[in-house]
């Protein structure tokens, strides 16, 4: 698709093409000063070239374009810079309050584990773990209620806190600390009810079109992902990577933030340095073999943070 789309710019428009997709260096932490400085003048040239860029650079359609008008927009006041991803949501045609709809979270939530069930609640939460998440998966509404309220009462003589994954009507019911919705929830969610009961919100991203969407909602946090490939939960689109986190946890710096996906003992460090103020850690506690160890480890990171 990409090369289809370089073969019909001119020679002029493909020598920007071509530079622009050396911006896989300016995304990469390490690399960025490999990338080149050029300047360019036609907007329409620059959006063209910048969407063409990042298909090859594996953006989805949908971002590709967001990122391309964004670009477009923030070269018509300074010359182009392949250094200078657009990190303004105004440049991305979003406007919201920076106020949170919903009621707030700390902006560093610290280690945030992903727990399968109320009893491994228990354990986190005695492990000294500050924020957990129940991601309970069943259908069956009394079960899940039962687990939920369970999971609750478990965190109740712990500074913990604690939130339910998609199933938002148990988690008013049981008056847990927040819901956490992923994008396939947010046509079915009653945001008035989860607003009114007092729960703070945390929703899912995986790129730019989804970021937009979650911040319309005024979450209390937003999660970033997956960052690294993951076993746990298919995905639609492609890992996010260290160079991507970065240039969304820049342009949602008024946000609280949550980086997950693949994370362990071996790339918190990397992520934390994107300036998140949370990483969200499933396998890296669960399928440890000493999980309390594995929570010591992994907090050590924060305190330096």
């Amino acid at each position: 698709m990409a090369s289809k789309l370089i073969s019909l710019l001119s020679p002029e428009e493909r020598i920007v093409s071509a530079k622009l997709t050396q911006l896989h260096h300016a995304l990469s932490i390490e690399q960025r000063d490999s990338a080149q400085d050029f300047s360019f003048t036609s907007q329409d040239t620059i959006y063209r070239c910048v969407k063409v860029a990042c298909f090859d650079l594996g953006f989805i359609h949908q971002d590709s374009e967001l990122i391309a008008r964004a670009w477009s927009k923030q070269s018509s006041r300074s010359s182009f810079d392949p250094h200078d991803w657009p990190c303004d949501l105004n440049d991305f045609d979003s406007h919201p309050a920076r106020v949170s709809k919903f009621a707030s979270c700390p902006q560093h939530l610290g280690l945030y584990v992903v727990a399968p069930t109320a009893e491994w609640v228990s354990k986190l939460a005695q492990a000294g773990v500050k924020t957990i998440q129940l991601r309970f998966k069943s259908e069956q509404g009394e079960l899940i209620h039962q687990e939920v309220q369970e999971a609750v009462r478990s965190v109740r003589d712990h500074p913990c806190h604690l939130f339910i994954n998609d199933h938002w009507q148990a988690a008013i019911n049981c008056n847990a600390y927040g819901v956490h919705l992923g994008q396939e929830d947010l046509g079915s969610a009653n945001f008035d009810a989860i607003q009114a009961a007092g729960l703070r919100l945390g929703i899912s991203t995986h790129g730019y079109s989804e970021m937009l969407r979650a911040i319309a909602y005024q979450p209390s946090y937003i999660a970033l992902g997956a960052i690294f490939p993951t076993t746990l939960k298919a995905m639609e689109t492609a890992p996010q990577g260290i160079g991507r986190l970065h240039q969304y946890a820049k342009l949602l710096k008024a946000y609280s933030l949550v980086g997950i996906g693949g994370v362990d003992a071996s790339s918190i460090s990397k992520v934390l340095d994107c300036e998140v103020g949370s990483v969200a850690v499933v396998r890296a506690v669960i399928q440890s073999k000493d999980y309390v160890s594995a929570i010591a480890h992994l907090q050590s990171y924060f305190v330096t943070n």
